[in-house]
């Protein structure tokens, strides 16, 4: 299928199941495949991300996260008009910024919407935003640290693991905000390495992996952790009955994005960088298991689970606070590489 194709199949799913919602304010495309040429074919790891503004906070029964329509994945995201409320609001954070760079708005009933677009994109590359979502990047991965040092080591271990997971991932982000490029999420490392190729910085891509713990990790041992991820991943959602966050990334559905989309990376060399998505996947899977499954079952997952975080030099919960503390050491090195990246984007501009 073509990004065009796709776009146009999401845009029917909006009008049919949210346009009626009370408090429907419009709704727009996010993240990578909105700026795809129409012909070029769709990613079959991809998702099209849709956000549904709302002139409050997202009721009960409002659609969100990962939904099949028409053979495309949706990723739907409520959003309270609230948080796009002035120009400045969407310049400054860097999850939303993006979503205004180019044109991608669905349904925009009252005009606000495209309004908000006309100043986001003369401003967006303006250096004094740029470095606002840079920091906001940066600040993100310090609370992620800082949580985790506040929870306590007898939490559920696989929420100890998220919140360092995404603390060392969102480093990949204050260097793609500070390049302009899309803050991805499953693909981040594959993004943040080519960046830092194009600047002529790519050996600092090895720091980075190095903060997951894979930079010396093998494509035979990654695959190896797939295949238990997968499984799991399987079970996992055969089982679920209790609502965990995230419940629709461990679907049917969206298997093509958290397997086959893993797969392919895998297949196309980057092992090291599809490491990161795994570890996340393989979390929520355990969050399902804690909830729902019998205690053999938790044990026998928990077991592989653990043995690929041995595999990234983690044991348990004091080594998660040893390397978020690596993490707060490796920040200022980012930042600095990010200092290099936006002197040397042409299209960052005084203000």
């Amino acid at each position: 299928m073509r990004a065009g194709e796709a776009r146009a199949i999401a845009r029917t799913w909006v009008e049919s199941e949210v346009r009626s919602l009370p408090g429907f304010l419009g709704a727009y495309f996010a993240g990578s495949t909105r700026s795809l040429p129409a012909e070029v074919p769709l990613d079959p790891a991809s998702d099209v991300d849709i956000v549904v503004v709302l002139a409050g906070e997202p009721a009960i029964g409002v659609p969100a996260g990962k939904i099949a329509h028409g053979g495309v994945l949706l990723d739907i995201t409520p959003l309270a008009r609230e948080r796009i409320a002035t120009p400045e609001r969407v310049l400054a954070d860097y999850h939303l910024a993006g979503g205004f760079r180019t044109p991608g708005i669905i349904l925009d009933p009252t005009g606000a919407l495209a309004t908000l677009q006309t100043t986001v994109v003369r401003d967006f590359a303006r250096q004094d935003w740029v470095i606002r979502r840079r920091d906001q990047a940066s600040a993100r991965v310090t609370g992620l640290v800082d949580a985790l040092d506040a929870m306590g080591p007898s939490a559920p271990f696989h929420e100890q693991v998220v919140l360092w997971l995404f603390g060392t991932g969102v480093l990949t982000h204050v260097l793609l905000v500070a390049g302009l490029r899309n803050p991805t999420v499953r693909t981040r490392y594959v993004a943040v390495r080519d960046l830092l190729r194009d600047h002529g910085a790519l050996p600092f891509h090895e720091a980075l992996l190095g903060s997951l713990g894979c930079a010396g990790m093998g494509r035979d041992r990654v695959t190896h952790h797939l295949d238990r991820v997968t499984a799991a991943f399987d079970a996992a959602r055969e089982i679920t009955r209790t609502p965990v966050p995230f419940a629709s990334d461990i679907s049917l559905a969206a298997r093509p994005v958290a397997i086959d989309g893993s797969r392919a990376l895998i297949g196309q060399g980057d092992h090291r960088e599809a490491v990161f998505w795994l570890v996340v996947t393989f979390s929520r899977c355990m969050a399902v298991f804690g909830t729902d499954a019998s205690p053999e079952t938790f044990d026998r997952f928990d077991r592989e689970y653990r043995a690929f975080l041995a595999d990234l030099g983690i044991a348990g919960a004091a080594d998660l606070r040893t390397r978020g503390a690596g993490v707060r050491r490796l920040l200022p090195d980012v930042q600095e590489v990010s200092d290099a990246i936006m002197a040397a984007t042409p299209e960052i501009r005084d203000a």
